[in-house]
């Protein structure tokens, strides 16, 4: 599955970047024992190094903060996803567990500071493009009630007609991972401001854990 940047994002964001890689032949259970142990251990970890005071000053999670203004969502009232899930660490509650797949990206997600986006293959169309919305666009996240009609200029993911997702907000919920779930592309989203490396880093890791709970394959991993 390819993914590309088109012109006016590039134009818009020219320092964005993101790497991408497929999972293929998975079989994804919930609540593994050795992730929830994976989970512990990186927890432990995040609250003997990180002060829950200080995480706002982060620079990756300042970066994401400010791209998320830019997008018109107060990150205030909705954290990005790594900087949601490190806080919630720190504060000393669990990880919300999803399935195996979701789970063990979300470790990596909280261990790099990255936002990490995940779509059901066999509900694409290639390429998977992130380009600018187009005003009316219609798209209906996870966790939302309703679809949401978008307005023009707001970076956005799509996958033939559809949109898979509002970047680096909030995924799809038409192509979202389930336990039925065989073929996945994984990106890791980034914003101006992210190194690639970082992203890159984000992109293994993810891929190590979820090959170490759920099997399966994983492509090399591609950058845009």
């Amino acid at each position: 599955m390819k993914v590309i940047i088109s012109e006016d994002v590039r134009t818009t964001y020219p320092d964005l970047r993101l790497a991408f890689l497929e999972i293929n032949g998975m079989r994804i259970g919930s609540v593994s024992d050795k992730l929830t142990q994976r989970i512990r251990e990186s927890a432990q970890m995040m609250r003997d190094s990180l002060d829950l005071d200080k995480v706002k000053d982060r620079p990756d999670f300042r970066a994401y903060r400010d791209f998320f203004w830019k997008i018109k969502v107060d990150p205030t009232k909705t954290r990005p996803a790594a900087e949601a899930l490190v806080r919630r660490i720190l504060k000393n509650a669990t990880l919300p567990r999803i399935n195996d797949f979701v789970d063990s990206y979300n470790i990596a997600s909280a261990e790099t500071g990255i936002p990490i986006a995940a779509f059901d293959i066999e509900i694409l169309e290639e390429p998977a493009i992130l380009r600018m919305s187009k005003e009316g666009e219609q798209f209906f996240g996870i966790g939302m009630t309703e679809k949401k009609s978008l307005e023009a200029g707001l970076p956005v993911m799509s996958s033939g007609g559809s949109l898979i997702a509002v970047y680096p907000y909030r995924d799809a919920d038409d192509s979202k991972i389930t336990s039925e779930t065989t073929d996945a592309l994984v990106i890791t989203c980034g914003v101006p401001g992210i190194p690639l490396d970082t992203l890159i880093e984000a992109a293994k890791k993810s891929r190590d854990n979820i090959l170490s709970i759920c099997g399966g394959h994983a492509s090399k991993i591609e950058t845009a």
